[in-house]
């Protein structure tokens, strides 16, 4: 089978790898140049302020999400979203509550790329991450 026949098929979220990033979700499937995260924000989560060379969209599923893109801040609840271009300073966090949030990545960004688990433990590895 090619390297691009094994990305193609169906999955189920909940059977998807998980990393967990400063106690937030993360669920992750992507083709060669795009891939989507299913984030779960537990309450009193929060992304830091930081930018990436990646374009991001993000969709808010449940809960509330509070953005702030580059410098401006909105409160987003189910069914809003934002767009975030390459290089932009953006910071996220739950408000009232946990939240699940749906991004969109382009290219794929190798740090929230998590591969299928390994005999390895619970342990699951982020694509280029050494296991030592």
């Amino acid at each position: 089978m090619t390297a691009e026949a094994s990305m193609n098929g169906f999955f189920r979220v909940e059977e998807l790898p998980t990393k967990v990033l400063a106690g937030i979700q993360l669920r992750s499937v992507h083709l060669e140049n795009l891939m989507i995260t299913f984030v779960d924000y537990p309450e009193g989560s929060s992304v830091a302020a930081h930018h990436h060379r990646h374009e991001q969209i993000t969709y808010v599923l449940e809960g509330c999400l509070e953005v702030t893109l580059a410098g401006e801040t909105r409160v987003l609840a189910p069914g809003d979203g934002v767009r975030i271009g390459a290089n932009v300073e953006h910071s996220s966090r739950p408000v009232d509550g946990a939240a699940k949030a749906l991004d969109a990545w382009t290219p794929v960004p190798k740090r929230y790329k998590v591969e299928p688990a390994t005999t390895l433990g619970h342990h699951v590895p982020i694509s280029g991450e050494s296991l030592s």
